[in-house]
């Protein structure tokens, strides 16, 4: 692929694009891409920052903590099936093409999101509500698992070839976006409602807000035209690799496994921080939940602005210099910001999760744009979900669950710094001796040949 911008729509048709229709196009591919990822992370966030209140609506309220780990417990089970889901939809998005498959995972998110705020509780039904809430996490789980790597790749091929890691930061950013907005509708849904009408339908609320927001997502995709990069590869589509999946395992296992040692450590690290951390807060510091959760958002909202400048970074001076300064900040910040949270008041929460998206801003979005760059175009979607959903997936679910199994095992945060530490290092080893730097790569080729 040469140094020149991608095509957009009008050069397939032959025509010359203008630069405003190519930056048009650009941004087009960047919300559409981004728009899935937002209702996903927003559905996420919801359902970690609403977990204590989710608790005794759907098991039983004799043991609030084993109805809380038994609520977090329902993420780690759904993404367990976020890879076969993921292979799944990657494998059509490798053969049908990005845009349909994308069009098809929002609308199956918005709807199981949705759905979750129907759902009769425990003491309407019994034991079929919380079986009900797993079918629809499951469900959700295998959508996502190709949702967020085909957003990914979408954007990234849609980018010009040396602004890769500026627009890819864009689809970190909806992610954190998700976020913050699961992060203030819950803590305006728990400042709206007092706590027996919060405890007995408020909590229904947001979760029937993802439906409007998948209505937004379908309109912004059905805008965009399919990547110009995947035409290219595939002769306008109609030269596709047949058998996508076997095809990746067979030709980019090595690029699968690099990716898997370097997510593990961005998923421990988010997610203790998202999604365990403002529960930290409040049930074992004391902290009032809506402190917890706006010193959360307030630390989201900081990190936003900064990715984008990440990415720029990254674009001048590569992936992996980006990488090894952020597995370093892992190891050496994250338990200074502990140490400051302990302080237990809401100056303290909002210093420590400051201190704590130091590392955040090394590797978020450079995480997000090897997830594109570490593999070849034809067996792009395929091969980042199973590394994707392989790693970063299955940790973003067992990482609250075991977060908060650490903290009462050994009665301190730290574990779950050692937790974090672990996959810090491996990170470190893998990095520094077998990723093949990608910044500068192309896009359709096989970055570990042979």
């Amino acid at each position: 692929m040469s140094a020149a911008a991608p095509p957009t729509t009008a050069t397939t048709t032959g025509t010359p694009p203008t630069e405003p229709e190519k930056r048009s196009a650009i941004r087009r591919a960047i919300g559409a891409g981004s728009i899935g990822n937002f209702v996903e992370q927003f559905d996420y966030g919801l359902y970690g920052y609403m977990a204590p209140v989710l608790a005794p609506a759907f098991f039983p309220d004799s043991d609030p903590t084993t109805a809380v780990l038994s609520t977090y417990g329902i993420i780690a089970v759904a993404c367990l099936f976020r890879p076969l889901g993921g292979t799944l939809v990657g494998r059509w998005g490798d053969r049908v093409g990005r845009k349909k498959t994308l069009l098809w995972t929002i609308v199956l998110m918005g709807v199981t999101t949705a759905m979750i705020g129907a759902l009769p509780t425990y003491h309407q039904i019994g034991i079929l509500a919380p079986l009900l809430l797993l079918l629809l996490r499951v469900v959700q789980g295998m959508v996502s698992g190709g949702e967020y790597v085909g957003a990914v790749a979408f954007i990234v091929e849609w980018a010009e070839p040396n602004r890769r890691g500026y627009y890819a930061s864009y689809a970190s950013n909806s992610c954190f976006v998700g976020i913050l907005g699961g992060a203030g509708t819950a803590a305006l849904t728990s400042w709206a409602f007092d706590g027996p009408t919060l405890d007995s339908w408020g909590w229904r609320v947001p979760f029937l807000l993802a439906l409007p927001l998948s209505l937004v997502g379908i309109w912004l995709r059905r805008r965009i035209d399919e990547s110009p990069e995947f035409v290219r590869a595939t002769e306008g589509g109609t030269e596709v690799v047949k058998a996508p999946v076997k095809e990746a395992l067979r030709t980019q296992w090595r690029a699968i496994l690099a990716y898997c040692g370097v997510s593990v450590m961005l998923a421990i690290l988010s997610y203790s921080w998202v999604t365990f951390y403002p529960e930290y807060l409040t049930g074992t510091l004391g902290l009032p939940r809506w402190m917890a959760l706006t010193s959360n958002a307030i630390s989201v909202a900081v990190l936003i602005p900064l990715l984008p400048l990440a990415g720029m970074l990254s674009d001048r001076i590569g992936r992996k210099p980006m990488l090894v300064t952020g597995a370093i900040a892992c190891v050496v910040l994250v338990p200074l910001a502990f140490w400051v949270g302990e302080g237990g008041t809401f100056g303290s929460a909002v210093a420590s999760q400051l201190i704590y998206i130091v590392p955040e801003f090394f590797l978020t979005g450079i995480v997000t744009v090897c997830t594109a760059e570490l593999f070849a175009t034809r067996t792009r979607f395929s091969a980042s979900a199973i590394a994707y959903n392989s790693s970063f997936s299955i940790f973003m679910g067992i990482t609250p669950f075991v977060a908060a199994l650490l903290v009462s095992s050994f009665d301190t945060i730290y574990a779950v710094w050692v937790y974090l530490a672990a996959a810090a290092v491996l990170a470190l080893v893998v990095v520094s001796a077998f990723m093949t730097e990608t910044y500068r790569s192309h896009l359709g080729a096989d970055k570990f040949p042979g």
